[in-house]
């Protein structure tokens, strides 16, 4: 069993250090002034500001700012910015918001907050992940985005006597890591997998680390699949995670393509694992319709599609 730990990193157009965000009044009238003469559309990830703390008043007021100088302003939530922890934990006995912890208080903190500015702002709102619906029903599905070509390669899955199982969290808590763990550990000891635990890699070295994976774990507690699972359906692997039927049916319905993610709970996934290593040339085939998916659904030209109407 292995765990690989490292540090994120993103290529950017331009790269700015977090205290000039925040603190710079200088850069934060520039970045300001630029906007407002070269921009007609803006687009807020997560209700997050982009003149760091230049308005008191946070977001609401640099839309308000940005409305008045004709800029058209849609909102775009990822996850945790917007996802109800108490709706999520009627939704699900897996939901981490059943827990009671500083970590739980915090997330809820910042979607009651976000989503009472919505609510002021009236604007448009996208999400990246269809479970995200069920907190904003009146929001848009824009499909995640990966460059197919980059992960897609020729390696073959389910041709080692003990599979590599990965697994790549980007929060182990919300991810169900801790709770998963303990099947993994005893599977790997019992020489069934072979399993390894990745954190904080950068991204230039996720490629190869799934062209090694014949199994990729995404997550087993929050209902959806993210960009971890689109990237490693590209690559061809083999992808299982705990999906809401909603979150399969909406796809679907907006597709026509099955999600190609195979659904487990923490209490199935070791029957899961069990099964795939069992029937593996079934296995095999089932692996082959991920890079298909990713191409039709997550290649951007969908996502394109959606961001075109709030263009217009």
């Amino acid at each position: 069993m292995q765990r690989i730990t490292g540090t994120f990193g993103f290529p950017a157009d331009i790269s700015v250090p977090p205290n000039v965000f925040r603190s710079s009044r200088r850069w934060q009238k520039q970045q300001l002034a630029y906007v407002l003469a070269n921009f007609t559309h803006v687009i807020y990830e997560s209700e997050m500001p982009l003149f760091g703390e230049l308005f008191s008043g946070g977001v609401e007021a640099e839309v308000e700012k940005l409305r008045s100088h004709g800029i058209h302003v849609v909102m775009l939530s990822h996850g945790s910015d917007l996802r109800s922890p108490d709706l999520h934990r009627e939704r699900d006995r897996w939901s981490p918001f059943h827990e009671s912890n500083p970590r739980a208080d915090r997330f809820r903190a910042i979607a009651e907050k976000n989503r009472a500015s919505l609510e002021r702002l009236g604007a448009p709102v996208l999400v990246t992940t269809p479970d995200l619906l069920g907190d904003w029903p009146s929001a848009t599905w824009v499909p995640l985005v990966v460059e197919p070509e980059r992960w897609e390669n020729e390696s073959p899955v389910l041709v080692r006597s003990r599979p590599l199982v990965l697994h790549a969290p980007s929060n182990a808590w919300i991810k169900g890591s801790e709770l998963i763990e303990p099947v993994l550990t005893r599977l790997h000891d019992a020489g069934i997998i072979e399993y390894k635990r990745v954190a904080g890699v950068p991204s230039a070295e996720m490629p190869a680390l799934y062209r090694e994976a014949d199994i990729v774990l995404e997550q087993f507690r929050i209902g959806t699949y993210s960009v971890t699972a689109v990237e490693a359906l590209a690559a061809g692997r083999i992808v299982i995670a705990h999906l809401f039927p909603d979150v399969r049916e909406h796809a679907e319905s907006v597709t026509g393509l099955a999600v190609p993610v195979i659904d487990a709970t923490v209490d199935t996934l070791e029957a899961t694992l069990r099964t795939i290593c069992a029937d593996r040339e079934r296995f095999i085939e089932h692996a082959k319709r991920g890079p298909e998916f990713v191409r039709e659904v997550h290649d951007g030209r969908r996502s394109a599609v959606v961001l075109e109407a709030f263009l217009r």
